[in-house]
């Protein structure tokens, strides 16, 4: 078995820690609660030839008056961005995100996912994924419409970045 360092970044309150949750207890709540600092959670992802313990590091969200803390990315073997897809201002920020992942872990693989994909009509989250796309699709690895409430998406963003850490 691999171990190796995953890390959620994004603006505050775009569900991240929703998200983990969902991948690693498969439970989801409604009660917001603001992550500070850092929480650490661990999970095994089975792929077809290899197990890869993920540690999966949910960094506090960040905000215009206070970025997030890019001590936290240092030895990260892959990354998560979530942006809240019903948010557009979470949406222009992941630019910022990629430069910071860009300047301190250049050579991980970046998968973007626009969560709260379930509070959107299916056209409407459609197109915003296609103008994502376009906008970073030749930047990150993948993009994915997700949502932690529904468990939509999930489990495919921990692998294919499992995957593409370990290619």
């Amino acid at each position: 078995m691999i171990s190796k360092k995953i890390i959620l970044i994004g603006d505050f309150a775009t569900g991240k820690t929703s998200f983990i949750r969902r991948y690693v207890d498969n439970q989801f709540s409604d009660t917001y609660l603001s992550t500070i600092g850092v929480k650490i959670s661990r999970k095994n992802i089975a792929l077809e030839h290899e197990t890869v313990q993920g540690l999966i590091w949910d960094i506090e969200g960040g905000t215009e008056i206070k970025p997030v803390n890019t001590t936290y990315l240092t030895g990260a073997h892959g990354c998560i961005i979530v942006a809240d897809i019903t948010r557009e201002e979470t949406i222009e920020h992941i630019a910022n995100y990629l430069k910071t992942i860009g300047d301190i872990i250049p050579s991980a693989p970046v998968i973007l996912v626009l969560n709260k994909r379930d509070m959107l009509e299916n056209i409407t989250a459609k197109n915003i994924l296609e103008q994502v796309k376009q906008q970073y699709g030749q930047t990150v690895n993948d993009i994915y419409l997700g949502s932690a409430k529904s468990g939509s998406g999930v489990e495919e963003v921990f692998y294919t970045l499992a995957h593409s850490m370990l290619t």
